[in-house]
């Protein structure tokens, strides 16, 4: 070996990274990021999911109830209401998780007539609720022991009391969605992160990839505009994109037997729109790279985090509450929130349309950044 010509190569090679400062960022910003997302991210516990009480009852049996609920880590109680229909249209509207509805006879202790509690739920949310009704249950089930204690000591003091042992508050849940498996609450998800990736892979090496390789180079030699070369490039992935993006809801449907209760047109346009979105954010990150590798290294840290605080695999509640900021920053958050809508809710497009105000601010804005910071020159 020669040991001159060997430092030589080694200079190069590191004096060649630390010409590329995207890629330089990226090889150590990257793990840091990762590792982060996986520890705080992905193994925090269900904390704060919010709920809301109807409470048509007063006495000591509903405070002590309240407290416990409080006390409760995986509740934060947003709203107490006296009004039943205000309490459920908290839940369809997606404003809380859960609403806990008290009977007006809650704290009428010297009847024998059970008390029936409903839990409202918003099953949608698969791992949230899956958490929280085991939560719930174990308060109410304090709350049934407690007076049962009661009971006996009622028994105890008098000799013909009348009191009758027996269950005396009942949780009645009511899975306004359904029965919903773990599989129904990823699809939709996963159809939009897979749609993502596709996307910005595909303009990485549509136009970062053409720019390396000389092509675009030799296309801009030709009297031919960025906005032809930009937008054809855009019709071009967009098209394989939606093509791919049916592909896999119709895959969905087949081998996991995934259900679309909404409009499946509605859904294949929410797909089209995610699909817009992301070749944007491709053009704005290739706008001004100069290889396909530079394009992967600034991709990658953005995307992949984006996945991890998106809700794709656990909801956003699982996240520290700087994660559940950033979530609101992502378009793939707004895409999933409005792929579960339609496919588990069955929403229509009156019930998604703030989803679809943000995904289209958020295309326009990669577009303009993209045609702007566009460099025919790289």
């Amino acid at each position: 070996m020669e040991l001159k010509k060997f430092f030589w190569m080694f200079k190069k090679d590191i004096l060649s990274l630390w010409r590329h400062k995207p890629r330089l960022v990226s090889i150590f910003a990257f793990p840091m990021i990762m590792i982060a997302l996986f520890g705080y991210g992905m193994g925090g516990s269900i904390e704060h999911v919010p709920i809301a009480i109807v409470n048509m009852s007063s006495g000591e049996l509903t405070n002590s109830t309240l407290d416990m609920i409080n006390n409760l880590p995986i509740c934060n109680i947003e709203n107490i209401t006296d009004d039943v229909e205000a309490g459920k249209q908290l839940v369809d509207k997606g404003d809380v998780k859960a609403t806990i509805i008290l009977p007006q006879n809650y704290d009428n202790l010297g009847d024998d007539q059970r008390k029936d509690v409903t839990l409202y739920l918003d099953s949608s949310d698969q791992i949230a609720s899956q958490a929280l009704v085991p939560a719930i249950e174990q308060v109410f089930t304090g709350i049934n022991t407690k007076i049962s204690i009661e009971k006996i000591s009622m028994l105890n003091s008098r000799t013909n009391s009348g009191v009758s042992i027996v269950e005396s508050v009942r949780l009645v849940i009511n899975r306004i969605y359904g029965d919903v498996k773990y599989i129904d609450f990823l699809v939709p998800a996963v159809l939009a992160m897979i749609l993502m990736f596709s996307c910005a892979m595909g303009m990485g090496q549509s136009i970062a990839g053409e720019r390396e390789t000389g092509e675009l180079a030799r296309l801009f030699m030709t009297p031919t505009s960025v906005s032809t070369v930009v937008g054809g490039k855009i019709l071009s992935n967009l098209t394989i994109e939606i093509v791919r993006a049916f592909i896999l809801l119709i895959t969905a449907i087949i081998l996991f037997g995934v259900v679309i209760k909404g409009s499946i047109l509605l859904a294949i346009g929410m797909l089209i729109l995610g699909a817009l979105c992301f070749v944007g954010f491709g053009i704005m990150i290739s706008a001004s790279t100069s290889t396909q590798e530079d394009y992967t290294q600034i991709v990658m840290p953005l995307s992949m985090p984006m996945m991890f605080v998106s809700g794709v695999f656990y909801p956003i509640e699982t996240m520290p509450w700087i994660f559940q900021k950033i979530a609101y920053i992502c378009p793939l958050t707004y895409l999933n929130d409005s792929m579960r809508s339609i496919m588990i809710k069955g929403s229509g497009i009156v019930d998604i349309w703030i989803d679809i105000v943000v995904l289209l601010g958020f295309t326009a804005l990669f577009f303009i950044l993209g045609v702007f910071r566009f460099n025919r020159d790289v």
